[in-house]
């Protein structure tokens, strides 16, 4: 019999308790074809490590993820040994490495196998916290396919960009510099072709964008040139977010979010250690720092976006968009079963 969400949080709690107090806390990886994974084992592994990462350690690493992606897959070898070099034990498949773990990160850069291993990891890991890099999916079928299959198996996740977490987008998603009366935000938005337009990296600025606005966006409408999109979405408030993704000029992350008491730039990209902060916290306790809500609202927000390039533009209502997947997620469901 499966747990209900509050017994769920006090086994997790239970759990960590006694985790903690043995202070070993085994992290395993999944996927060696993304920078992120040696980033993250970097700061978890080192021996001037800070303060929150005391004790954690990724001791286990399943290196395949990307089958189709050259660019990805070509890393695995040479971050196999960098891994090795740091004392991260190379397995031969997901089950063996939740043996060996207490938390996961699913760090595989392909987010159209996010489904496929987050299910592995979900029917075996017993409950574990679960961190699942961006994208959390490739399309956001796939992503209501895997928030309602952790709450079939119980097991606590979230999945966010490290533009979230900067001091600056924080301060004013806690209202320290007034009200939000709206926002603009940008990254870039490089294409792979394997994925939906904003799925691949356009989802950095689009996590910025809701991390400043928060939810409630409405409807969406889009314009696109060879270089550059620009999608502007309706808050129920009334409020209006934008968003610029960019394929030319020099790769920046920011945005300027306008406020009862003027103008201010939010955080931009500042390296992982913020995100990683929040990723230790998440398996100290279980609690996700990003709600489901929201992150399926970004991936809302995205589809929208690509309905309305196929329309020349036209409004697209998000509630339309996310009730067409919703049957689409259900059949991916039903194919797995």
């Amino acid at each position: 019999m499966k747990m209900k969400q509050t017994g769920l949080t006090f086994f997790i709690s239970l759990m960590c308790f006694s985790l903690f107090a043995q202070g070993e806390y085994r992290v395993g990886v999944v996927g060696l074809d993304t920078s992120h994974s040696i980033a993250f084992t970097k700061e978890l592994n080192g021996e001037d490590k800070k303060e929150q990462y005391i004790g954690f350690r990724v001791v286990a690493a399943y290196p395949y993820g990307s089958k189709t992606i050259e660019s990805s897959y070509s890393r695995i070898p040479g971050y196999i040994n960098q891994m090795k070099e740091m004392g991260v034990e190379i397995v031969a498949s997901i089950e063996e490495l939740l043996e060996k773990s207490d938390y996961i990160l699913l760090e595989t850069n392909d987010g159209t196998v996010h489904l496929e291993q987050a299910l592995e990891v979900f029917k075996h890991c017993k409950g574990k916290p679960v961190f699942i890099d961006k994208p959390i999916a490739a399309t956001l079928a796939e992503a209501i396919a895997i928030f309602q299959l952790a709450k079939e198996y119980n097991v606590p996740i979230f999945s966010s960009s490290g533009v979230r977490f900067t001091p600056e987008s924080q301060a004013i998603r806690r209202g320290e510099e007034g009200e939000v009366l709206g926002a603009t935000t940008y990254s870039p938005a490089l294409r792979e072709i394997t994925h939906p337009d904003f799925g691949w990296y356009g989802i950095h600025g689009v996590e910025e964008l809701f991390t400043v606005m928060g939810t409630g966006c409405v409807a969406v409408n889009r314009m696109s040139a060879e270089g550059t999109d620009v999608v502007t979405g309706l808050w129920s408030d009334g409020r209006v977010g934008t968003f610029r993704g960019t394929r030319t000029g020099k790769h920046l992350y920011g945005g300027i979010v306008f406020t009862e008491n003027g103008v201010t730039p939010s955080g931009g990209f500042q390296g992982y250690g913020m995100l990683l902060d929040e990723i230790v916290k998440f398996f100290r306790t279980g609690e996700p720092p990003v709600s489901e809500m929201e992150t399926l609202e970004i991936f809302t927000f995205m589809e929208a976006s690509n309905v309305s390039k196929r329309n020349n533009g036209e409004i697209i209502l998000m509630e339309d968009v996310y009730r067409w997947a919703m049957y689409d997620a259900q059949q991916l469901i039903k194919n797995l079963e």
